[in-house]
């Protein structure tokens, strides 16, 4: 296992950024800024046209990351896998310097550090059609419904249903998106 580990360490810090640029172009039509940090992983899907920009990182060592087609993140974002994964659909727009994040530190002891417990992952769902703004926060078991929008700065830490406008420090539902 720690052979392993220093295996994704050394190919994580000396494939030059360019060649992951070429690789998820060519593998899914992705464009990924050479100035992003993104995993090199079979964990990691990209649908056709997505667009990661620049001083984002996608870190899918743990767990499933799937993006579906025509997802754009902003600069700035970070998203990363634990077990349970993190699976985005199609034309999803996130905004600069967003977090989601699969992953969570196990709480159940108190007498014992939060580092040596151990970590859970229940895994993130995001719809087809969802815009989240920018500085937000989607954490483990959260799931957006399709055509949701997440105002700017809210952070979201559980489901919520499609067609909805959500926002604040817990997301709350503001009202429902009419077609």
């Amino acid at each position: 296992m720690r052979l392993n580990s220093i295996i994704k360490g050394l190919r994580r810090f000396l494939t030059p950024s360019i060649v992951v640029t070429g690789i998820y172009y060519m593998r899914f039509g992705a464009k990924v800024s050479p100035r992003a940090e993104v995993d090199l992983s079979s964990n990691l899907k990209l649908g056709k046209k997505c667009v990661i920009s620049s001083f984002s990182k996608f870190k899918a060592a743990d767990g499933p990351l799937v993006v579906g087609e025509r997802g754009g993140f902003a600069t700035g974002c970070f998203v990363a896998t634990g077990a349970g994964g993190i699976e985005i659909g199609e034309n999803v727009i996130v905004g600069p310097n967003v977090n989601i994040v699969s992953v969570n530190y196990r709480t159940d002891q108190l007498d014992v550090h939060l580092e040596d417990l151990g970590h859970t992952s229940k895994g993130i769902k995001i719809g087809k059609n969802v815009w989240i703004g920018a500085g937000c926060t989607v954490l483990d078991g959260a799931v957006i419904g399709d055509n949701t929008v997440v105002v700017a700065n809210s952070l979201v830490n559980r489901r919520f249903k499609p067609n909805v406008i959500i926002a604040g420090n817990p997301a709350k539902v503001l009202m429902k998106r009419q077609g």
